[in-house]
């Protein structure tokens, strides 16, 4: 871990003994390379205009995301803020504590990226682009420093330890003068490079914020530990003066124990749950072999690829870009895409996808589309986005996280001075402690750490979190409403029963439906083709096949089997078919025979329902048993929608409404005073997804960038829905468990402290477990997703396999 007070490295380079390449007032030549325009797109893209992309790409402003090194508290987010908002041409900065990661709005008119990372530099911080060789380097060398300033700080303190412990246990004159002497001396020389080495980067903080005039968290712990450590070395020099009567080497070697512990395992579990994020924004490789001129393959920079390129993915590689399979083939894990962890086969011809996984063989891949053209560049930017976001409680805490550090030093200030008359060593030391243990560093992290925990549990299962803010938002939900179409039920429709006329078997009539369907791509043709099955043997041969738009199909047809000429048959509608239609009955397709003499025979009917999803009971169920209100709320008859309502075991239902019918409606439940949920497509319900508290859209045919959810389901399983509910209920209540445990935490120790009751080895200890138990009771998030109830109505058959009633009924011939 560096200190955030060191020297800045360059984004790009460091030297071996990690420090400045370059003099600090210019930047590095190899910052200069980020400098680039070619550059740019590996650490950001263009901020989207209404005329597309530009052809120069110096010619709009651009949104890059960078690492931060040395950072640990909201304070140093917003003085990294501040310092990157000063700059000539940077239009806006996000910070994020918790991801320690930055958003950086600039235009190539007034600024590069080496300009605006060297702000950065000179508030003492490093910043990286985040591309996955950078981030993951990083992490692994901040890791590595923790640890090994970790282990000097256990070593020194079980020295120090060693030799104080005679001074604890001995009777009075059993240690000599000269001995106590002696032991100091020993304590004083092991403790000196543990302050030097594993509190260099408290104290290079410290420094940085007395040079700027302002309060990071690093302070007042860096006072601490140089009070404590002057008082000892003054009783160690002089043991005849006034802080000559105790040493405390013992209590400042556990205290930087404590804290540098907590430190390293918060580091630790803050890779593996607000990290997840970062992980899955990363899957992309940092290279790919591309076919040159010559047939042969070469490795080139993911970023130089272009439309046209071949590739060869090997297996265990990420696709790089989107294109088409044109040699092998392989199976694809594409759980990020879709939320499905089942492999999916892909031979020649067949389309991938940027960010999933070849498993398989290598194959080779014509591209088709790079950089910010393929979905997961768009859902990489929505995580980006969402990731830097602060939620309420978080600016609550950030804004009052500079005063409280203020308060923090008035009062050790005044704890010191009412202690002073009677023993002065004593008064220092209690200062200490009020410093040490009122360090707010739990109350930073209570609520982002758990808000990006829970944002990389649910990307990691499909559902991606456009808005951090929609989480505090969702717990706080008591109704929840559906739309119909595409939502509650699936993009296409089920053939119910079949319905045949005296002369002819259902089977037949439905082989026969089916020869005609096949030519057609209506979603009632593909109900009828996917019922059929294996009973459409291909006997029938059809030729000269016409189709009306929106009213059905008219071919002529012959029995392969059989000597009969052929005949000419309609399929659709009533209306098309030439038949009267049946009042109040469900949406049908009639088969009929067009005689020569223009009689028109029935033949059969075909009753179509659109496929309720398998699962939607069973949400039902599970919002209903978690205390929310479900509603209805569809454009399609009244019918069809009290039909699918009664089928999910949905209570309040209402059909034909129009866009602005469900937003009205919507308002209705909002004026009574209900939080409402809306879930949606994600195109024609934009209206009434923004108008919502909290909104989901169902993500496979909805451009992510223009989707107006909150939360975008990539898969398609409705039963995340109520998972995520239900993971955000318990979010806000490990969030305000955190808050809780910091603020208590606070109250009961700080006025310990300033009575002189806590020693500094116990307030350090305190500080650490603080931080850690908030992290750890994040980390409870990183969980699988809350189950469904396993009460409901008994779940429909699977996709595919549909229930089809097939009679056999006498109807008149028209």
């Amino acid at each position: 871990m560096f200190g955030p007070g060191a020297p800045a490295s360059s984004p790009v380079h460091q030297t071996d003994a990690g420090t400045d390449a370059w003099p600090a007032a210019a930047p590095a030549p190899q910052a200069v390379l980020l400098d680039d325009p070619q550059e740019w797109s590996a650490f950001g893209r263009p901020c989207a205009q209404a005329g597309g992309a530009p052809a120069d790409l110096a010619a709009c402003a651009w949104e890059s995301q960078v690492v931060l090194e040395g950072m640990h508290c909201a304070a140093c987010a917003l003085t990294i803020e501040d310092a990157l908002r000063a700059v000539p041409g940077v239009q806006q900065a996000d910070v994020s504590a918790a991801t320690r990661r930055a958003r950086v709005v600039w235009h190539p008119a007034q600024v590069r990226p080496s300009q605006w990372m060297q702000a950065v530099h000179k508030a003492g911080y490093r910043a990286m682009p985040a591309m996955d060789a950078f981030a993951r380097e990083q992490r692994l060398r901040e890791s590595r420093r923790a640890l090994w300033r970790w282990l000097v700080a256990g070593f020194c303190m079980m020295q120090v330890m060693m030799y104080a412990w005679p001074a604890y246990v001995a009777q009075p004159g059993d240690l000599t003068q000269e001995m106590e002497q002696l032991l100091r001396w020993a304590s004083w020389v092991i403790t000196l490079p543990m302050v030097v080495f594993a509190c260099g980067p408290f104290f290079s903080s410290a420094l940085r914020d007395i040079r700027l005039r302002r309060v990071s968290m690093d302070l007042p712990v860096a006072l601490g530990m140089a009070i404590t450590f002057a008082v000892s070395t003054a009783g160690t020099f002089d043991p005849t003066g006034i802080f000559g009567k105790e040493v405390y080497y013992d209590s400042l070697t556990m205290f930087v124990f404590f804290l540098l512990t907590g430190r390293w395992l918060e580091l630790r579990l803050r890779d593996r749950t607000a990290g997840a994020l970062e992980a899955v924004m990363n899957r992309l490789p940092d290279s790919v072999e591309r076919r040159s001129a010559d047939g042969s393959f070469v490795r080139v920079a993911t970023r130089r690829l272009a439309v046209g390129d071949t590739i060869r993915v090997l297996p265990g590689e990420a696709f790089p870009a989107d294109g088409r399979i044109t040699r092998g083939s392989t199976q694809a894990d594409e759980s990020l895409l879709t939320g499905e962890s089942t492999p999916v086969a892909r031979p020649v011809g067949s389309v991938v996808t940027a960010g999933s996984y070849n498993l398989q063989a290598p194959v080779e891949v014509q591209v088709e589309g790079t950089g910010g053209q393929t979905r997961f560049a768009q859902i990489v930017a929505l995580m980006e986005s969402a990731s830097l976001q602060k939620p309420r409680l978080a600016q609550l805490a950030d804004r009052i996280a500079r005063p409280f550090l203020v308060a923090v030093l008035a009062a050790a200030a005044l704890a010191a001075a009412y202690w002073w008359p009677s023993d002065p060593g004593h008064a220092l030391m209690v200062a200490v402690a009020v410093l040490i243990v009122t360090c707010p560093c739990a109350l930073s992290l209570a609520t982002p750490v758990a808000m990006l925990t829970a944002a990389g549990t649910l990307a990691r299962h499909g559902v991606l979190v456009r808005n951090l803010q929609g989480l505090e938002a969702l717990a706080r939900v008591d109704t929840v409403v559906f739309d119909k179409t595409g939502t509650l039920t699936r993009d296409g429709m089920a053939l119910q029963a079949v319905h045949a006329t005296e002369g002819w078997t259902a089977r037949g009539a439905l082989a026969l439906a089916s020869a005609l369907a096949r030519q057609s791509m209506h979603p009632a043709s593909r109900a009828v083709v996917a019922a059929a099955g294996a009973q459409d043997d291909g006997r029938w041969i059809v030729s000269g096949l016409q189709e009306e738009a929106g009213l059905g199909l008219v071919a002529v047809a012959r029995d392969g089997l059989g000597a009969e000429p052929a005949r000419t048959f309609r399929l659709g509608s009533a209306r098309h078919a030439g038949v009267a239609p049946q009042d109040g009955a469900a949406l049908q397709v009639v088969l009929s025979e067009q005689r020569p003499d223009g009689r028109v025979l029935e033949l059969a009917r075909f009753d179509l329902v659109e496929a309720l999803r398998a699962e939607a009971p069973a949400v039902v169920t599970t919002l209903a048993d978690a205390g929310m209100a479900v509603q209805l709320l569809s454009g399609d008859r009244a019918v069809s929608v009290r039909r699918v309502a009664a089928q999910a075991g949905i209570a309040q239902a209402a059909g034909e409404c129009t866009p602005q019918g469900k937003l009205a409606a919507l308002q209705a439940l909002q004026a009574g005073g209900h939080h409402v949920a809306m879930v949606g497509d994600g195109m024609n319900d934009g209206p009434v997804l923004a108008g919502a508290h909290v909104s989901f859209a169902f993500g496979r045919a909805v451009p992510l960038a223009q989707a107006q959810a909150d939360f975008v389901v990539l898969g398609d399983s409705l039963a995340l829905v109520p998972q995520t509910v239900l993971l955000a209920r318990r979010t806000l209540r490990v969030v305000r468990q955190n808050l809780w445990w910091a603020a208590g935490y606070n109250a009961l120790c700080v006025p310990l402290a300033v009575a002189g009751f806590m020693p500094a080895w116990l307030a350090g200890l305190g500080m650490a477990l603080s931080s850690l138990l908030v992290v750890l009771n994040a980390a409870r998030l990183a969980r699988d997703l809350p189950p469904l109830s396993s009460s409901g109505a008994a779940p429909l058959p699977p996709e595919g396999a549909p229930a089809i009633e097939i009679t056999k009924t006498t109807l008149k011939a028209a």
